[in-house]
Parts: structure tokens; sequence; C-alpha cells
């Protein structure tokens, strides 16, 4: 690894301000720290893919029901990982994934209310899940991942790059099957649509290090 990117790991471990103790506990977890030298190598972990896409408390998502208006409509999981649904009454959706309540709802449909449903779920927020933008960012903090975010728009949550933010090496840490994962990302080249986009994961921490002039 190029002795800049190292001086910037070693700025982003020691600088962490708003982030410090949560990073401090994933590194010292016990599992194993990995750098990746670019983004493009990071393989998609499906497990971990459909645990972070599930429901939970907070989150918003549209049941549709084909030609059914009154089965059709906005619902948000209780704090007991529940939903109110017309005709059926209480289901369960906590840690599903869109298509699995989809799939739910038209099996409890088809039980005596409905022929041959057909049920598509969109999910809006995932609010029950979180991400992390700190370092040399305008407001730094903890956001509300929503699906299929990308890291240009979790820096635009945080208020968009500081004035002595390094915008070409934002540090993402990411605990996956592996263990605990480094990657560094170009935000500035990808903004310019020099670089694929990069996306973001729940419990991701996004450090934006200060520039080395």
């Amino acid at each position: 690894m190029p002795v800049a990117a190292l001086r910037y790991l070693t700025k982003a471990s020691a600088a962490l301000s708003l982030g410090a103790l949560l990073v401090v506990a994933l590194a010292s977890g016990g599992c194993s720290a990995t750098a990746s030298t670019g983004y493009s190598d990071v393989h998609l972990d499906v497990r971990s893919a459909i645990q972070a896409a599930s429901l939970g408390p907070g989150d918003e998502f549209d049941v549709r029901v084909y030609e059914e208006p009154a089965l059709s409509g906005a619902h948000t999981v209780s704090p007991t990982g529940q939903i109110d649904y017309p005709l059926i009454g209480t289901v369960t959706v906590e840690g599903l994934v869109a298509s699995q309540v989809a799939a739910l709802l038209r099996q409890k449909l088809a039980q005596g209310y409905m022929k041959h449903p057909y049920v598509t779920v969109q999910v809006k927020t995932l609010s029950s899940k979180k991400i992390f933008v700190l370092g040399e960012v305008k407001s730094p903090g903890r956001f509300p991942y929503t699906d299929n975010m990308t890291i240009v728009e979790a820096v635009t949550l945080a208020g968009g790059f500081a004035t002595m933010a390094e915008r070409n090496y934002a540090i993402v840490t990411r605990m996956d099957a592996t263990g605990e994962r480094r990657i560094p990302v170009p935000v500035d080249k990808i903004m310019q649509g020099l670089a694929v986009n990069f996306q973001v994961q729940p419990g991701d921490i996004i450090y934006v290090p200060e520039t080395i002039l």
C-alpha cells in the first residue's frame, strides 16, 4: 500500500472524534481486519446483504395488491416488528426482506380472501439500519440507511466535504463474513463520473480524513 495511504489510515484511526468508541469496539472485537487496495474486488456476501435489507422497527414499505386499492398502501413496522393489515390483522414482518413480506401476504390473502392475489412490496426507508459518516465532513454523525444507498448519498447526508477533506480517499470500515474490512473509495472521482459508484451497507463507517498538503 502507498506510504500516503498508510498515513491516511494512521490519521483515520487516531482522529476519529464522534465515532471513536464505535471504531475501537469494532477493531478490538476479535475479528481479523483486512485492507483492500480498491473496492472493485469487494465481493457481495449474500447472507450479509439479505440481513442488511431485512425490515426492522420504524422501517416503511409500500404494499400493492393488483386491482385491490383497499389492500394497497404504506405501512410502518411497529416497535414489536409487526404491521396491521386489512382482512388479515397483525402480521410479523421483522427480519423479513420485501420479497418475503410479499409472499407472506400473498399466502395469507389466499387463505379464504382472494383466489390468486398478486402482491408486491417496495421498501421506502430502512430507518432501523444506520450508517456513520465521520471525519472531514460538515455534519458528521449517524444517518438512516436507505435501500441502494451510495457513498455519494452518504457524504451528502453529512453536509458534504469540509474544507480540509481528502476527497479521493474516504475509508469505509465494514464488517462482513470475513471479518473487518477497510475499503478506500475515491469519492470525488465518483462524483465526476471517473470511477464506479460504491454502495454502502447498514453499519458501514465512512471516514473522510484530512488532506495532506
